[in-house]
């Protein structure tokens, strides 16, 4: 038995913003790309969309991962937690690249002795990626 059209986003424990955290992960290779938020409508979008589409709190508005730098996610799953308070997109990232420093992740500073340093590599610099 199959669930209603929006029954799925009913169970779904969204914030007092209307928001559900988000990570985004490798599929192929289990790495963490990033955290976004999503709303109930950018849900559904990339549900339609097979692509990731978030919520910007900083542009306030839907925000198709790759609109401006190409670099989409083609989402091949979607979980939620145990409380249904959170959501994991198992995606493909188009060009390796889902930060907008131009590297694989966003998860890239690594603490050391008490300080933050970047651990992985800028894989293309992103005033070429940004124009």
């Amino acid at each position: 038995m199959s669930e209603s059209v929006n029954s799925w986003l009913d169970r779904l424990r969204f914030d007092a913003d209307g928001l559900i955290p988000a990570i985004a992960q490798d599929a192929a290779t289990g790495t963490v790309l990033m955290f976004a938020f999503m709303s109930r409508e950018s849900l559904q979008e990339t549900l339609r969309r097979g692509e990731a589409v978030y919520w910007s709190r900083s542009r306030g508005r839907l925000w198709h991962k790759g609109e401006e730098s190409g670099h989409t996610q083609r989402v091949i799953e979607i979980r939620t937690d145990c409380d249904n308070d959170s959501i994991l997109l198992k995606i493909a990232q188009t060009g390796g690249i889902a930060c907008h420093t131009g590297r694989q992740s966003c998860f890239f500073n690594r603490l050391d002795g008490g300080v933050w340093t970047p651990a992985d590599p800028i894989l293309k610099d992103p005033r070429e990626i940004y124009s």
